[in-house]
């Protein structure tokens, strides 16, 4: 697993002040102050690529409407179907009457 090369002091400490973040406003200036707005938004756009994949969009729509690249989307399919499942976990936690889709069985 790729986490386990970033795992660490600094890490831990990073992901432990956003465990303890109390809202979505206090978590607005922390990311502010944290991160570029360039930052910010490739990590946006590319929760909202997974939303998508896991929707069953295609690339095309999904380029057209993010902006991102072909690569970006390429990027995270590969962690849908091959990574740690926490976009899916996350996703399903965000929209958890919304079910991805499925190709219906025969």
């Amino acid at each position: 697993m790729q986490v386990d090369k970033i795992r660490g002091p600094q890490t831990d400490q990073l992901i432990d002040a956003i465990l303890a973040l109390k809202d979505k406003e206090e978590a607005y200036r922390f990311f502010d102050d944290l991160c570029t707005i360039s930052e910010i938004q490739s990590l946006s756009q590319r929760l909202e690529v997974a939303h998508m994949l896991r929707m069953k969009k295609t690339y095309e729509k999904i380029k057209n409407e993010t902006g991102a690249s072909t690569a970006t989307i390429s990027r995270v399919r590969r962690c849908l179907n091959y990574g740690n499942d926490a976009y899916d976990e996350m996703l399903g936690r965000l929209y958890p009457d919304e079910k991805p889709f499925q190709l219906p069985k025969d």
